[in-house]
Formats: structure tokens, C-alpha cells, sequence
């Protein structure tokens, strides 16, 4: 049964990257979708490997943390450009 379970999980693992590579794709929905693909990723290790998967609230905080991480180097990124071409 887990084998079944595994190729239903790879399938929408497999329609969410497609669907990632959209372009004309709603930015919300965009949003929903990386977020159920790391839910999927998680499943395929619950399934997989028993008592090795983080809990949903585990995985929902290290996808804020990763959010939060990613918006800070941004700003940063941006800030760093204005400077440099200030002083140019």
C-alpha cells in the first residue's frame, strides 16, 4: 500500500513543479502551491521513513523562518544597490 501511496505523492509532487513553471500563475496561488509541494515532500518522508518527517506545525515555522530569512536578504540586496549606486 505505502508503494501505491509513494507514485500518488510523486504525481503531485510532479503537477506542482509543472504548474510552478508558469508564469501567468496568480501570486497567491503560487504561494499555496510551494507550500503544499514541501507538504507533499513531507508526506513522501512519513511515508517513507517512519518517524523522520516534522510535524505539520515543524514544517509551517521552518517555511516562515525560510520566508522571513529570504525577504531579509532581499532587502538587503536592495539597500546594497542603492547604496552602491549612490556612490558611483
Amino acid at each position: 500500500m505505502s508503494r501505491l501511496i509513494l507514485e500518488e505523492l510523486n504525481t503531485a509532487e510532479q503537477a506542482l513543479r509543472e504548474n510552478l513553471h508558469r508564469h501567468d500563475l496568480d501570486p497567491t496561488a503560487r504561494e499555496h502551491m510551494e507550500c503544499a509541494l514541501s507538504h507533499v515532500r513531507e508526506a513522501y518522508i512519513a511515508t517513507n521513513e517512519i518517524g523522520k518527517a516534522r510535524s505539520v506545525q515543524r514544517l509551517v515555522g521552518d517555511l516562515e523562518r525560510g520566508e522571513r530569512l529570504t525577504e531579509k536578504a532581499h532587502r538587503r540586496y536592495r539597500v546594497g544597490i542603492a547604496i552602491k549606486s549612490v556612490h558611483v
